[in-house]
């Protein structure tokens, strides 16, 4: 007898009970995620229906197809870069049951629609059912809500499809350089599009916007949310068709995601072989060349094997690079200042930290162990973060120098971007000690337990608003020196950012000595 969806539905809720079950600092979390996403909702519910309300078609025509747009590739985005995905039903937990993968995947993505994600998105865009009624009688809000319906099944299938696909090409270090080109590809055909909308708005040409919307209503990301106005304007043939374009780009995301959703099954067995080398000295496996043969040099050494090949770790420096090359892309071409940018870039590269111990799991046990004292610990982690980081930010600076015209702004733009990684990773490290969690037991490197999502998107908001707190008096002081800042910021913006790190560094450092052993509890999965 083949299983239907309301078992895993059922499971997945009582995972999240069992999960919240004496546990306050959870809870808080859960409790906060709920009322964020009724905001959110609440927000977005109201921005759609707006022209309806004004009965404005025009508005309507662009406001729904680049929202339902920009929904999409949030769902996309997101879970790459911020939240993780949901996995309380990990695939690999069903491996060894006789289930048929349709049945699988079914029951997968109705607990994916079960979330505090999918019920805000749902009721967000319940608004253009709104503006759809206001402009075509309820024939096109039953069309409109039907296009909602699907946009939402297209949010959850496109998030598991493509993170579940980039995470089969992260497991595989062959694979690796492959899938890191392939993700950067999709994101390159979809920047573009998105730079348009974002010229256009800002300098007010609403016929550009137009027609871009135009051609977003007939792509998959714009298709489903346009079909109450097509019936409003009498165009049947169009809902139709734009009905069918959501539905063929739902079944192909569907038919990708269980052609790896089988690799998903036994990846947590086949991703962990590794050949390495016998013919070397056991220390010159472990050290790195040029690092000192002390435990801080040990520790470096791992730290960045780790970084290299672990697949959580490298999918954060993938998504953080391409992030890093496509931002300043975008904001060159809206006209924009670069000084919020480099903050926001610099901080958000230390967010690889957050949860640097939930990385290792209880193999943490083995640091406590050996007593290793809390400031080589943290020090040596930053230190082998700092070795991949660094060249990305030299990278970005010289790319913000390009796109700006004005190669002369690179050394200071570098130093203001080392300021804000600096003031990141002082305000990061102490938070990696204090609101450490478990990842689950996923070959998935986007994957997050039951309630982790809302902290790993709590934590990397605050972190990035109190990186731009303390990093703003340095650039409302590159601002008032102006041309002397281009001289000055490479060395002000180094000590800076040192001086925040130095103080993040002895914070932590004493806060890992206190509480070890509450850390690993606290990162060892299935407690």
């Amino acid at each position: 007898m083949t299983p239907g969806v309301l078992p895993f539905v059922r499971l997945k809720l009582r995972l999240l009970a069992n999960g919240l079950r004496g546990r306050p600092a959870r809870i808080a979390l859960f409790l906060l995620g709920v009322v964020l996403s009724g905001v959110f909702a609440i927000i977005g519910y109201a921005i759609f229906a707006i022209p309806g309300v004004a009965h404005r078609p025009g508005a309507a025509a662009i406001l729904l197809p680049l929202g339902g747009a920009v929904i999409v590739l949030g769902w996309l985005f997101l879970p790459l870069v911020f939240f993780g995905v949901d996995e309380s039903l990990d695939p690999a937990r069903f491996a060894l049951l006789p289930l048929r993968r349709r049945a699988l995947l079914r029951g997968l993505f109705a607990a994916a629609l079960t979330g505090l994600p999918a019920l805000a998105t749902l009721a967000a865009t319940a608004g253009m059912v709104e503006t759809a009624a206001q402009l075509g009688g309820p024939a096109a809000a039953v069309g409109e809500l039907v296009g909602v319906v699907a946009g939402l099944l297209l949010c959850v299938a496109v998030s598991r499809a493509v993170t579940s696909a980039f995470a089969t090409g992260l497991r595989s270090r062959r694979s690796r350089d492959l899938a890191a080109i392939v993700l950067a590809m999709f994101a390159a055909a979809i920047g573009p599009l998105q730079l348009v909308v974002l010229a256009g708005a800002q300098r007010a040409d609403w016929g550009a916007v137009g027609t871009v919307a135009e051609v977003v209503g007939w792509t998959p990301v714009g298709a489903p949310y346009e079909i109450g106005l097509e019936i409003a304007a009498g165009r049947w043939w169009a809902a139709l068709l734009k009905l069918l374009i959501a539905l063929v780009a739902i079944g192909g995301l569907l038919r990708w995601w269980s052609a790896t959703l089988e690799n998903a099954m036994i990846g947590t067995v086949g991703s962990e072989t590794r050949r390495t080398a016998t013919d070397r000295h056991p220390v010159a496996l472990l050290l790195l060349p040029r690092l000192p043969r002390t435990r801080f040099g040990a520790l470096v050494s791992r730290e960045v094997r780790y970084w290299w090949r672990e697949t959580r770790r490298r999918a954060s420096l993938i998504t953080f690079t391409m992030v890093g090359l496509f931002m300043p892309v975008g904001l060159s071409v809206s006209d924009s200042s670069p000084g919020a940018l480099v903050i926001f870039m610099g901080a958000m590269a230390a967010l690889g930290l957050a949860n640097q111990f939930g990385f290792d799991g209880s193999a943490y046990a083995a640091n406590v162990t050996a007593g290793v004292p809390g400031r080589v610990e943290i020090g040596s982690r930053a230190a082998a973060h700092a070795i991949f980081t660094l060249p990305l930010l030299e990278v970005v600076s010289i790319v913000v120098g390009a796109l700006y015209g004005d190669p002369g702004r690179i050394p200071s733009t570098f130093g203001l971007l080392i300021a804000s990684y600096g003031v990141g990773l002082g305000l990061v490290l102490p938070v990696s000690v204090r609101a450490a969690y478990a990842f689950p037991a996923s070959s998935n490197p986007f994957a997050m337990p039951s309630g982790g999502s809302q902290a790993k998107g709590l934590i990397a908001f605050g972190v990035l608003l109190g990186s731009i707190v303390v990093s703003l008096p340095l650039q409302i002081v590159a601002l008032l020196l102006g041309p002397v800042w281009m001289w000055i910021g490479l060395p002000v913006g180094v000590a800076y950012g040192t001086a925040a790190y130095l103080i993040g560094w002895n914070m932590a450092a004493d806060l890992l000595d206190k509480r070890a052993p509450e850390l690993l509890a606290a990162v060892t999965p299935n407690r």
